[in-house]
């Protein structure tokens, strides 16, 4: 047996130590301030000792200013493991969670980690606890066994992924570029299917508009002294569907294929029933194709709901909260991707020794799993200063 069988076969056996990390870390919640939050200080507090108990020396912290927050920052944990080259596999998971939402949906406690079988149930246990998790597992076991793998080995583990990036990897490679190597491979575990079957090498852009009606508040008893920014409002979301038609291209790499633009968020306008609303504040969420202009979106966007502020007599102004576009795709027949492949490949032909591999081509290439449970899901980042792009993984693929 190789050593990177006896390492694989070792971290399959370490059912336990997953739902301890992950109870452990669940019990933490790393909320940012945009979303109720005081920051993921504690969860990184805990991590960086973990890791120093796992042997683990090069630990670095890297803290973005944020006054919003008790601790006045909002920190970054990087860990280096040295290997036979300079080359460095990262890894990279981040330690914010969303927000529960409504506790009525939850059957448990969502900050309590639940164990039901081989699922794991937990607020943040898939995003993105399973990624850090997948990261110790490989730092716990060649430590363990004192294996000094091909490549050197790196972890990440960084804050505010789910609102901006800003005080997480945007604000690394901002202050710590020098951490990259030109050949460096990233693996982001945060994304897969269920039976693995995934390489993603592109990733839509991302735009979050904050849309703002002003009407005229008045009794509600006398609507005619009014400007109902509610019902303008709600006219407006009905309209939102109008980028679809506008933005109807379709590219089959990606689930949807399509442009996505979806309203979610509205904020309190007034307490009572009885006053007829004169502010109302909606948010849009929009999954943007590679190639087309957030700009353009934009200014699609700002054009519909002006003709509906202007048919209801009230103004509106549309802003971004998050505007990240599409960055280029990984090229298929980049090293990473060919490795993923072979990985794949190998994986698939153990799964069917004995019944012969599918008459219909190969499998499309992933090894990381999406699922709430004990298995990970994982994406990759060959050149890394930029934004997403996605592949599965396991620790003998590269």
């Amino acid at each position: 047996m190789t050593r990177f069988s006896r390492l694989i076969e070792s971290i399959g056996q370490q059912r336990d130590k997953v739902i301890e990390y992950q109870t452990r870390m669940t019990e933490l919640p790393a909320l940012g301030p945009e979303n109720g939050g005081t920051g993921e200080m504690p969860k990184a507090l805990y991590l960086e000792g973990l890791l120093r108990e796992l042997g683990v020396t090069d630990i670095l912290r890297i803290d973005a200013p944020d006054p919003r927050v008790p601790d006045g920052v909002r920190p970054n944990v990087v860990a280096r493991i040295p290997g036979a080259s300079p080359r460095r596999l990262w890894i990279l998971g981040h330690m914010d969670v969303v927000p529960p939402g409504e506790l009525s949906y939850w059957k448990t406690d969502p900050w309590k980690v639940v164990v039901d079988g081989d699922k794991i149930r937990g607020r943040g246990v898939e995003d993105n606890q399973q990624a850090i998790v997948c990261g110790l597992l490989i730092a716990q076991e060649l430590k363990a066994q004192g294996i000094t793998p091909d490549l050197s080995l790196g972890l990440i583990f960084v804050s505010d992924e789910e609102t901006s990036s800003r005080y997480g990897i945007h604000y690394i490679l901002k202050t710590h570029a020098d951490l990259f190597g030109p050949d460096d491979f990233v693996v982001v575990p945060d994304y897969g299917v269920a039976d693995g079957s995934s390489i993603e090498i592109s990733e839509k852009g991302q735009l979050w508009m904050r849309v703002e009606v002003l009407g005229h508040q008045c009794h509600a008893s006398r609507p005619q002294e009014g400007r109902n920014s509610l019902v303008a409002a709600a006219d407006m979301i009905l309209h939102v569907r109008d980028l679809e038609s506008i933005y109807a291209q379709v590219d089959p790499l990606f689930q949807p294929p399509c442009c996505t633009f979806v309203p979610t968020r509205h904020e309190e306008n007034v307490p009572n029933i009885n006053s007829l609303p004169g502010k109302d504040v909606f948010y849009i969420d929009c999954r943007i194709l590679p190639g087309i202009s957030h700009d353009d979106v934009l200014a699609s966007a700002r054009e519909i709901m002006e003709a509906v502020a202007e048919r209801h007599g009230v103004t509106v102004d549309i802003t971004t909260v998050t505007n990240a576009p599409a960055s280029p795709a990984t090229p298929p027949d980049s090293e990473v991707v060919l490795r993923l492949h072979r990985a794949a490949l190998r994986r698939q032909r153990r799964r069917d020794r004995g019944r012969g591999l599918p008459r219909h081509g190969h499998p499309r290439c992933g090894l990381g799993q999406r699922r709430a449970d004990l298995s990970s899901r994982q994406r990759i980042l060959p050149h890394f200063p930029h934004h997403r792009r996605r592949a599965g993984a396991r620790p003998d693929a590269v």
